[in-house]
């Protein structure tokens, strides 16, 4: 087995499981526990693996409005708007993007009006020049991971 085919082999395994133990890591992968650790300490410090999160259903815990915001910012102000949207808390993903609109960010709120609110505060900067939102009707996959392909 090679280097890279075991890291995306060990890499699948903590997508089934980011909670798995090393020994349980080496007993589904048929290598020992310090092999584990290497890999997966390498891994992490080549940035592959950044961190181990709960998956969260937002839904369940009251923010039922999702909106994809478009906006449109004036070239130079751009970095400061993306780290003033990575900053808001209810913003769970911020893109710079090619196309009609410079910035796509997500966010999640309780209801539309506080949408509307978090929406009306980033029209009032006059670095925004446009902004357009769809809200989500229907979450058909969302943080949706995939497995490395495999040789064998």
């Amino acid at each position: 087995m090679t280097y890279e085919n075991l890291d995306a082999r060990l890499v699948n395994a903590l997508l089934g499981n980011g909670r798995a133990s090393l020994r349980s890591l080496g007993e589904d992968l048929d290598v020992s526990v310090t092999t584990v650790s290497n890999h997966l300490r390498d891994l992490e410090d080549e940035g592959v693996i950044e961190g181990y999160t709960p998956r969260v259903n937002y839904d369940r815990l009251g923010y039922d409005v999702t909106a994809i915001v478009q906006l449109k910012v004036e070239g130079s102000a751009l970095p400061d708007i993306v780290d003033r949207l990575r900053e808001q808390q209810q913003m769970t993903s911020v893109y710079e993007v090619t196309g009609d609109y410079d910035v796509i960010a997500i966010g999640k709120f309780h209801d539309t009006d506080e949408m509307n609110e978090g929406i009306k505060g980033l029209l009032a900067d006059q670095d925004i020049r446009e902004t357009n939102t769809s809200v989500v009707l229907n979450t058909v996959v969302e943080n949706g991971q995939f497995e490395l392909d495999v040789e064998e």
